[in-house]
């Protein structure tokens, strides 16, 4: 990751389009799998919006992903991640998927942020940002989003099954699934908190109460000596009462 720099894509980077869309297709072609083709011109249009992530080593292109709205602003989808074949292997990946669910959460709080993918890396990566594998069905049903798919050699897969199976993994980050546990961990911290300090309670009023019992058991002590005809020093007579 040295001397590679992620930035939220602007006007400035629109020169990498081509280059971008060209190792998207490549990336595709190699690993046999089908992939929504874009064009240059949309990914300009990304860039320009700020709904895109560009990762650099000074001029040289690193690495890419964008973000897309569905459904009206319901449901956020990271597509086209893609690395430079001479950057893999150092993280970047995984830096790039972060930079763009971090932009993504901040334009759309409130969404659902979803991905389709047949790569095992992206899956892991999405699994420690909060995703989880779904059916298609709990993705969204817009039919813009699944027209996208048409360019892929898997179409007919899709297709053939309704939309219900394809090569391809369907994956979903709910924030409101992820609010709910932050406020579950919060409710568990609170109340053990609260239970630590109810121990320590019961431990002092256990004290307190052993406290009192031995003095009582003390002044049995010294009356049970003192009506047996023992002898009694003034303080201990005085302890009586």
């Amino acid at each position: 990751m040295q001397g590679i720099q992620i930035f939220v894509a602007h006007e400035g980077h629109t020169q990498y389009a081509a280059e971008i869309c060209a190792m998207m297709e490549e990336s595709a072609r190699i690993r046999g799998t089908g992939i929504a083709k874009r064009s240059p011109d949309y990914l300009v249009s990304k860039m320009l919006e700020g709904k895109a992530v560009i990762a650099l080593a000074g001029e040289a292109f690193v690495g890419f992903c964008y973000i897309e709205t569905w459904s009206h602003g319901q449901y956020v989808a990271n597509s086209g991640l893609i690395v430079n074949p001479e950057f893999r292997s150092t993280g970047v990946a995984r830096n790039i998927k972060a930079k763009v669910f971090e932009l993504s959460r901040k334009k759309y709080p409130d969404a659902k942020i979803f991905g389709i993918t047949t790569s095992l890396p992206v899956m892991k990566i999405n699994s420690e940002l909060g995703y989880k594998p779904v059916p298609f069905s709990e993705l969204t049903q817009d039919d813009v989003f699944w027209k996208g798919c048409q360019s892929c050699i898997n179409f007919d897969i899709l297709t053939r099954t309704e939309r219900k199976h394809c090569l391809c993994t369907g994956m979903l980050f709910d924030p409101k699934e992820k609010d709910q546990q932050k406020e579950n961990k919060s409710k568990w911290r609170k109340f053990k908190v609260y239970e630590r300090w109810l121990r320590f309670k019961q431990h002092v009023l256990i004290r307190v109460q052993e406290t009192k019992q031995k003095r009582q058991e003390k002044k049995e002590q010294k009356r049970s000596r003192a009506g047996s005809g023992g002898v009694l020093s003034l303080r201990e007579r005085l302890r009586l009462f």
